[in-house]
């Protein structure tokens, strides 16, 4: 494996992205956005799985992008997306990428839903969603993120559906690249009721069953990122590897 620390995707402290390359020439690209609120957080938190995917040929492309209370809503998802196109036009450096997957936990999924369901920031890179052979979300939020109601000056327990949400967007496009939900019996309060509607709105526009994919884990919020299994092996390493292996 090598690995490379703090690229620049852009200009400030704050977009910097971490590569993790398998020893083999051809691999699968998997960008993957971190949680923590879009307030904390940190690239690092998918290192515990990197051993597990790298080992079965699929590169980790992990970003850090700018976080409240200094950022803005958009600022975090034109990071996002910005990451994404760094990774596309710059992954070929590293060895031969047969197909890129997009994914995060918890407020990184947040912007992976964005860049998945509201096209416009991915085209501001000429990126069509196509190029994109899937996206896994991992406990986001599908309505307004909580901190940017905060930042609005709105009780962060709305739930309300404006631009700013994956969900007010499910259906303009008529077709997704396969997706995967994972979510937990016991997350955050009406995070499991809120996965389930974006679920059931993508199939009232037709989706597709078999390219929207769900995995109920059993415990709280994301603590499958840092669990092991019985055989001291990613558990969120595994989930990522099996839906790569179904694309």
């Amino acid at each position: 494996m090598k690995v490379f620390k703090n690229i620049n995707y852009g200009e400030l402290e704050q977009q910097r992205l971490d590569l993790y390359i398998p020893d083999s020439e051809n691999f699968t690209v998997f960008v993957f956005f971190h949680g923590g609120g879009l307030e904390g957080g940190d690239k690092s938190e998918i290192e515990i799985a990197v051993p597990y995917l790298v080992d079965r040929d699929i590169a980790v492309v992990s970003a850090n992008y700018r976080l409240y209370p200094e950022a803005k809503y958009p600022e975090f998802i034109c990071d996002a997306a910005a990451a994404v196109a760094w990774a596309m036009e710059n992954i070929h450096e590293y060895g031969k990428c047969d197909k890129f997957i997009v994914g995060g936990s918890s407020a990184g999924a947040y912007l992976s839903m964005m860049l998945c369901f509201d096209k416009r920031y991915l085209s501001a890179h000429n990126i069509d969603l196509s190029k994109i052979a899937g996206f896994i979300h991992n406990a986001g939020q599908p309505t307004c993120h909580f901190n940017v109601l905060r930042e609005r000056g709105l009780d962060t327990r709305r739930v309300i559906v404006d631009e700013s949400a994956p969900l007010y967007h499910i259906g303009v496009e008529k077709c997704y690249p396969p997706m995967l939900f994972i979510v937990s019996d016991n997350d955050m309060e009406n995070r499991y009721e809120q996965t389930m509607l974006a679920i059931s709105t993508l199939k009232h526009f037709g989706a597709d069953s078999s390219k929207v994919q769900l995995k109920v884990m059993h415990g709280g919020h994301c603590e499958h990122v840092f669990a092991l299994d019985d055989d001291s092996e990613s558990v969120f390493g595994k989930l990522i590897h099996e839906f790569i292996s179904r694309l």
